[in-house]
């Protein structure tokens, strides 16, 4: 989750009575409700637990020896100049009783959508919904209602795997907390979920370092995580594929892999700081502490750096993020390398998994890496380290997470592709642009699909200007595809359609900044490319209005 401040709504909200006229008059009428803003493993013992973070730790050398940092070695980029674009629908697609939330109003927006020229949507499988009334119980009923839906239309399907809860985080609009009988475990064994330096539980996703251990009754959460994505594949074998085109599998919170270093709930955190590590869980200690051992280092296992400082910091106020900071010496070498090694093996068990499940259906899978971007321009990185990762002046950090992916035949997903420098605090030290330039070259590296998404809730030609920019392939990877974020009533304004439909248009065409034809002073003639609806519409008006 790169930092937004997303003011998330759901979806047009419909009821039956009698008219609406026009298209224009429609969706000047629409009214969004405010909500707030996604083969069974077999456990491994820690001694293969800490050769997997070994061997994650001994490849980053090498690729360090190998390869010039964030150069360009290869020619690897997207085939096509097409970049299809898809829509985020709202987080609360689904009502708490796993049922599809406001159906008719969702056919209406899936119609316009369609027409735009988009590719299709994506929405999240809120484990929380889900498996909700118990272990192995699964209900994707109101899912199966959707991907109907978007067949009818003519739409694809992205679908987020999101094992995190909604709630507490930048951008989210509506609560949905883990499944209860996780939070009844969780509140018996409270090392279950991350914990800062100074005992604070973040119940938003299971902490990794119990990743390998039966504790969700009797089930590893790799198991979990794996039982619930081959029941989603049981469900829906008919349509992966052609409708549904791509699985997103979630990594961690916000269903990004990475830590919950800067967390917003109760204030905890507020941009630009540089965040906390999320280490002192009893299993998250006790791999640092056989790591330090094996090194003959046991004093540096007892807990993460003392001089890391606190979540509101900037990197100069500490003692480890300095300019020539702990985190350049020896220890600090050892730390984050064990920290984002954790981090890595993580992504590797999920996804492979997930590969093992996927394989053969037709559908891609993809992870997300959040875009931190604020303090960027510093020689360690703070806020990214603290996340997990392992990227500074001298190391690059993304080309290992891309080496993963590729491992897994797994798009990388990242955002923040519609941000400018010149936006930016310059207090902050910040440089998304900087930071997508890398991460498209590390993707080039590593012969992996990129694929993209925004930041911020943005609808002005600028943003979209940036994303075909960033889309190309001038700098590093070209875009297999961008999602944007989120389909709500702002997006359904004249003006806002207009643009988006255009942005849609040019993303089909390479990038180029092809002018739609026009049919008034005014510029926000929908009817260009959503006109059909408007037939549609006068024989259903009859059924549909505002609540």
């Amino acid at each position: 989750m790169t930092l937004t401040l997303q003011l998330s709504t759901s979806f047009i909200n419909l009821k039956e009575t009698k008219g609406v006229k026009t298209l224009d008059n429609f969706l000047g009428m629409v009214s969004f409700a405010q909500t707030k803003p996604s083969c069974r493993l077999v456990a491994k013992s820690s001694m293969q637990e800490d050769q997997l973070c070994h061997d994650n730790i001994m490849e980053g050398r090498k690729i360090e020896k190998r390869e010039k940092l964030h150069g360009l070695t290869t020619t690897h980029s997207n085939s096509s100049t097409r970049v299809p674009v898809f829509v985020m629908l709202p987080l609360d697609t689904m009502t708490m009783g796993g049922k599809l939330n406001k159906p008719r109003a969702m056919s209406v927006s899936l119609m316009a959508l369609k027409n735009s020229g988009a590719e299709g949507v994506m929405v999240d499988a809120w484990w929380g919904l889900v498996e909700k009334d118990g272990p192995l119980k699964y209900n994707w009923e109101g899912y199966a209602q959707l991907v109907k839906m978007c067949q009818e239309h003519g739409l694809k399907l992205q679908v987020v795997m999101s094992f995190h809860q909604c709630g507490g985080n930048v951008g989210d609009s509506c609560s949905i907390p883990l499944p209860p009988w996780v939070l009844e475990e969780i509140s018996k064994n409270p090392d279950l979920v991350y914990t800062d330096r100074s005992g604070r539980r973040n119940p938003e996703y299971i902490s990794l370092g119990c990743d390998m251990l039966p504790v969700l009754r009797g089930r590893t959460p790799i198991q979990v995580y794996t039982d619930y994505m081959r029941s989603f594949r049981e469900r829906f074998n008919d349509y992966l594929g052609n409708v549904i085109v791509e699985i997103q599998v979630g990594l961690g919170p916000c269903g990004e892999l990475r830590y919950p270093s800067y967390p917003e709930s109760n204030g905890t955190w507020r941009f630009p700081g540089i965040g906390e590590f999320q280490c002192y869980d009893k299993y998250m200690i006790a791999s640092l502490a056989a790591a330090a051992k094996a090194a003959g280092k046991d004093d540096w296992g007892k807990g993460g750096p003392h001089d890391s400082g606190q979540y509101n910091q900037f990197p100069q106020d500490t003692g480890f993020f300095q300019k020539d900071g702990t985190w350049n010496s020896e220890y600090g070498q050892f730390f984050l390398e064990w920290y984002s090694g954790k981090l890595l093996g993580h992504g590797e068990n999920i996804l492979a998994a997930g590969k093992s499940i996927y394989q053969g259906t037709g559908a891609k899978l993809s992870g997300k890496v959040a875009g931190i971007h604020w303090h960027y321009n510093t020689r360690s990185h703070a806020a990214e380290l603290t996340a997990g990762y392992y990227n500074t002046r001298h190391r690059d950090g993304y080309l290992l997470i891309a080496r993963m992916l590729a491992k897994h035949r797994v798009i990388l997903n990242f955002t923040c592709m519609e941000m400018r420098d010149g936006e930016q605090s310059q207090s902050a030290n910040c440089s998304p642009e900087g930071l997508v330039r890398q991460v498209k070259n590390a993707t080039r590296i590593a012969e992996v699909e990129l694929a993209g998404e925004n930041a911020l809730e943005r609808y002005d030609e600028e943003a979209y200007s940036q994303v075909l920019a960033t889309s190309r392939s001038d700098s590093g990877n070209a875009l297999s595809a961008f999602t944007f974020l989120r389909m709500n009533k702002r997006l359904f304004e004249p003006r806002n359609w207009r643009n988006l439909v255009q942005f849609v248009k040019n993303m089909s065409e390479g990038g180029r900044n092809a002018e739609l034809p026009e049919r008034d002073s005014s510029a926000t003639d929908l009817y260009i490319h959503v006109g059909f609806i408007k037939k549609s519409l006068s024989k259903k008006t009859k059924e549909v209005t505002l609540v």
